[in-house]
């Protein structure tokens, strides 16, 4: 909204300048607090407000009404920021709330990150190594793959494995799959995107092994198996458990691939929870890929972890497979740990 200009009586004429402002000895202390930049904004947005509040007959306020003015815009904006909340939800893992909450032993690891480190470094011979390989280490010794990769969330790890081996091709999932999760994700327009070709089989409420069977053809590059992690079907339902799935590469040569979605990597059901599927399950069972998130059940930072066999894995690495890969894949402080006493070149 455009102010009207000045008149000779008009009030606004006595409000102080910018600069007057930032020259106040409480706005000063104001700048070491909070920094200039973000002081300057609060006080033009303060000076702005006045010349529309002021009016003929009004006085312009006095210096230190002001000084508050713009202290009350700062600590507004303060109040936005990210800050330390109660959850009192009765949702464990809350979304809205940071998710999984890391543990305080990562935090003190965290905080002695500030400094140089053998981020992509051989130590022993002096050459450059692979940033994620202590990573990737790890993911194979916690869920018994031969690869791993981690890349910004599971929707990228999940559109990543789809268009580096699946362009082109066609992906077999159940229609009782079919999932949309948080921030409008869909998985029907994440095939399409990757350059693969959704084929349905099933109904919403029940899938057999024989839908799965009857859509193979010489162009099924993909058997997916998602996990629907944020609804259930229930009453008179069945699925295809990834055990069943794999049984397919006997019909013809596919992936069988599993979305685990939270990533389970112990049995729940011991602590008394609802059973989950395990990753380490999925690879036994024989699926070529699984894909979960990092910041759910784990209880990681937000990621998206591909695990499964080592030359589907080497070929999602490729630049080739999309042309925003390396942009989906996690940053240094992500993939950054002492390296066991193996080779990393």
């Amino acid at each position: 909204m455009m102010n009207e200009p000045d008149t000779p009586d008009d009030p606004r004429q006595g409000l102080p300048s910018v600069s007057l402002v930032l020259d106040d000895e409480a706005i000063r202390g104001l700048v070491a607090e909070f920094s200039r930049p973000f002081v300057l904004d609060a006080v033009r947005e303060t000076l702005d407000c006045l010349r529309n509040e002021l009016g003929p007959g009004n006085e312009p306020p006095p210096m230190n009404a002001i000084t508050e003015r713009v202290k009350s815009v700062l600590h507004a904006n303060e109040f936005e920021r990210l800050r330390p909340v109660v959850n009192a939800t009765g949702i464990i893992l809350h979304t809205n709330l940071g998710r999984a909450v890391l543990p305080q032993r990562a935090v003190d690891a965290l905080s002695g990150l500030n400094r140089c480190c053998n981020l992509q470094i051989d130590l022993e011979t002096g050459k450059r190594g692979r940033r994620s390989f202590m990573t990737e280490y790890l993911l194979t010794k916690l869920t018994g793959a031969e690869a791993a990769l981690v890349v910004n969330n599971n929707a990228a790890a999940t559109f990543l494995v789809l268009s580096a081996l699946c362009r082109g091709k066609e992906v077999i999932v159940s229609r009782g799959q079919l999932i949309e999760i948080g921030g409008s994700f869909r998985l029907p327009d994440c095939i399409h995107q990757s350059g693969a070709v959704m084929v349905e089989v099933g109904t919403t409420n029940k899938t057999h092994l024989s839908d799965y069977e009857r859509a193979l053809t010489e162009n099924t590059g993909m058997v997916l198996r998602v996990n629907p992690s944020n609804y259930r079907i229930v009453g008179f339902t069945e699925e295809v458990p990834i055990e069943d799935l794999v049984t397919l590469k006997r019909i013809r040569p596919v992936l069988v691939a599993d979305d685990l979605g939270c990533g389970a990597l112990i049995d729940l059901s011991h602590h008394g929870l609802p059973a989950e599927k395990t990753v380490q399950a999925s690879i036994a069972a024989g699926a070529d890929l699984a894909f979960f998130s990092g910041d759910k059940l784990i209880g990681g930072p937000q990621a998206g972890i591909i695990a499964g066999k080592k030359e589907l894995i080497a070929k999602i690495k490729k630049k080739s497979a999309h042309p925003h890969a390396p942009h989906m894949q996690i940053d240094r402080h992500g993939a950054r740990t002492n390296a066991p006493a193996v080779s990393r070149s």
